[in-house]
């Protein structure tokens, strides 16, 4: 007896594929996709590389002009929660990352310890921005921290004005933009703020002595946390477009595959470094630590990672007045098996 066929082999069988574009920024886990090499079944793939990823994410949501792309999880998670979301979403995540080195502060300040921060004016970035509300939940959960007591300026870190379009900030919250004229980063150097969040370090640390990392030992503190805690805080996820998934319901499970090849196949590349692949110069000796800490996929995907992942972040959400409650993970997913 013959087996069913899927739903992809019978798209080319009758000669077509699904075309569809993907916009993501062009991570060495998905360089196999981008050359070809991996090749989702059933789908023409365009890829469209987009590094900047917050233009990426307004522009996506306001207009919808790509078929999957990779997408904010505070900005989907807020929006499935409003029951307004044009998308939906595969539990790949193109972008993870640690961000307790991304907190700055003038030591002018007083601030010596993250306690230190109550009461100040600190920068962000974007207030809803996922780095951002990973931050203050390490914060306020980790440290003690009574988030309300601060002041939050919102602004781009190294340039003047927002950091793509200004979010809905919660009520209650004490904020305000920042329509200095000068950068996030100069207010810090004048002491005009007195610490920065975000997804970038301020350039004045380059120019005054003052302006250094709330944690300097920023490794040692985030290895701690994930030995800890377990968790390596996803930023992103692969968003899909509602009526394109509808259209064509196996493209999630046939995507979902080939992301993960193609993570598979970077792996392989950056171990094998009999020449280096990257320029960093003692990457063996950051293999073997990458090993002790994560085990051999440190950039894991799937249901069982997202469940605990932003199971925490949609915690902090809700403390942080974003959401009104939780929502179960897995309704922000759809199938893939």
């Amino acid at each position: 007896m013959n087996s069913p066929e899927t739903a992809p082999q019978r798209a080319a069988q009758a000669g077509r594929k699904v075309p569809i574009t993907l916009a993501c920024g062009l991570y060495d886990r998905m360089q196999a996709l981008y050359t070809g090499d991996v090749k989702p079944e059933g789908i023409d793939l365009t890829f469209r590389v987009e590094d900047f990823p917050r233009a990426l994410f307004d522009s996506a949501m306001a207009n919808q002009q790509f078929d999957v792309c990779e997408m904010s999880s505070s900005d989907y998670i807020t929006r499935v929660s409003s029951g307004q979301c044009p998308f939906v979403a595969i539990p790949v995540f193109p972008s993870k990352m640690f961000r307790h080195g991304m907190i700055a502060i003038n030591k002018r300040s007083g601030i010596r310890t993250p306690r230190d921060l109550e009461g100040k004016r600190v920068g962000v970035m974007r207030y809803t921005m996922t780095a951002a509300v990973w931050q203050r939940g390490h914060l306020q959960n980790d440290y003690g921290v009574d988030l309300s007591t601060i002041h939050w300026v919102e602004g781009a870190i190294n340039s003047t004005g927002s950091h793509g379009v200004p979010t809905i900030i919660p009520p209650g919250t004490k904020f305000e933009r920042n329509e200095t004229g000068k950068s996030m980063s100069e207010l810090l150097a004048e002491g005009k703020v007195d610490a920065t969040i975000g997804t970038h370090l301020p350039d004045s640390r380059f120019t005054s002595k003052d302006v250094v990392r709330l944690f300097p030992d920023f490794k040692d503190v985030e290895k701690a946390y994930y030995k800890r805690i377990g968790i390596f805080p996803i930023m992103h996820l692969i968003a899909i477009k509602r009526d394109v998934y509808q259209k064509n319901p196996f493209i999630a499970q046939s995507l979902y595959r080939a992301f993960c090849e193609s993570k598979k196949a970077a792996l392989v590349r950056m171990r094998n470094y009999s020449a280096l692949r990257f320029m960093l110069p003692w990457m063996p000796a950051e293999l073997d630590e990458l090993d002790e800490v994560f085990g051999k996929d440190p950039w894991t995907y799937g249901m069982e990672e997202a469940r605990t992942n932003l199971g925490t972040l949609m915690t902090y959400m809700v403390q942080q007045r974003m959401l009104k409650a939780t929502l179960p993970v897995d309704d922000l997913f759809v199938s893939v098996s």
